[in-house]
């Protein structure tokens, strides 16, 4: 037996070395592992919380059947759409039909890598950040990740030979690439005051007070924004029933029916983490005796709960009104907020 045992530590051998030799790429790997799989994890309990908070903003019960609270709900819907049967029409472009979806989880997955959710902290002499990767133009890398989830519902509309579905995705692309534009032009007031496109030098400029108390337009135009290129109502025009049975997705069921929900609820995750770190201090908590990612957590959450409280209260506007309020209203107040910070900036802060 002796040969097996040394085998063995032969084995364990290559491994430690391996292991000391490669450890910030074993970190990285577990870090992406860990990011990926509690962010569709969130995707469940999201569901299950809004559907409760519209209920008690709508003066209605939500789910309270199957489980204590309704808690088991999530779990029914996501068994019965694994079991559903998956239908795909004659007519339609079976790749492209199979790939819109992935394309939309995937990027929504990929913009989170990185967001940062806490200070980074040392174990076993290890310095262990808290974020998958910090990127010195993070912000840029988050938009241009999540502007390439247009092409999964375009797609989605193309490749399913539906005049319906093919609205809804020129609508999803319209739409996203009007109010990106005022995305930008937000956070470009933001790039102004701290200097830098990284996410952790955005937070670490906000350790005094957070940038909503000197910029207040550019959050509210943000965050606007944010919402409409969630596809979230009072913006959800691409997923219009009254004129367009359900949009994109009109012709997907079972689980490529689910993974459209799915990419839009991290979207919601990351939309909310984006205001955090951009204009509430990220995991700054300004004196409070809590941790770092608590802070950040609770403040993601509340922004979360607003994304449904909006849902919860205003209807769905007309498709004319929403390219008019994008082009001709919030615009005009990004460029108009970005030339007054700029003036300020240069005037009083050469």
């Amino acid at each position: 037996m002796d040969w097996i045992t040394e085998i063995l530590n032969v084995t364990w051998n290559f491994i430690v070395l391996f292991l000391n030799e490669n450890i910030p790429l074993v970190v990285g790997s577990v870090k992406a592992v860990i990011i990926a799989v509690a962010i569709m994890s969130v995707v469940p309990a999201l569901v299950w919380l809004e559907r409760r908070l519209m209920g008690r903003f709508q003066v209605r019960l939500g789910p309270n059947r199957v489980g204590p609270f309704g808690l088991g709900q999530p779990m029914a819907d996501t068994v019965k759409l694994l079991f559903k049967e998956s239908i795909i029409q004659s007519s339609a472009d079976k790749f492209l039909f199979h790939l819109a979806p992935a394309v939309v989880v995937i990027t929504a997955i990929a913009a989170f890598a990185v967001i940062p959710f806490g200070e980074p902290f040392e174990v076993f002499g290890q310095t262990i950040e808290m974020w998958g990767a910090n990127v010195n133009s993070g912000i840029l890398f988050v938009f241009a990740i999540s502007g390439m989830g247009i092409y999964g519902m375009v797609l989605a509309g193309l490749s399913s030979n539906n005049k319906y579905s093919l609205m809804g995705g020129l609508r999803s692309s319209a739409q996203m690439i009007s109010y990106e534009l005022t995305l930008g032009l937000s956070a470009l007031s933001i790039i102004l005051l701290t200097g830098s496109l990284s996410l952790v030098d955005m937070v670490r400029a906000q350790e005094t007070y957070p940038f909503i108390l000197v910029q207040p337009l550019a959050f509210l135009l943000f965050f606007i924004a944010g919402i409409a290129e969630t596809n979230r109502a009072p913006f959800d025009l691409p997923e219009a029933e009254q004129e367009l049975v359900a949009g994109f997705h009109t012709e997907y069921t079972g689980m490529k029916f689910a993974m459209f929900f799915m990419g839009e609820y991290i979207n919601m995750v990351t939309m909310s983490a984006l205001v955090t770190l951009l204009f509430l201090g990220g995991w700054n908590a300004y004196g409070l005796p809590v941790w770092p990612i608590v802070s950040f957590a609770v403040k993601v959450f509340f922004l979360l709960c607003v994304f449904i409280w909006l849902r919860s209260t205003f209807p769905r506007i007309r498709y004319d009104r929403l390219m008019t309020f994008g082009w001709k209203i919030l615009l005009p107040l990004c460029l108009l907020n970005l030339m007054v910070t700029s003036t300020v900036k240069v005037i009083w802060f050469p």
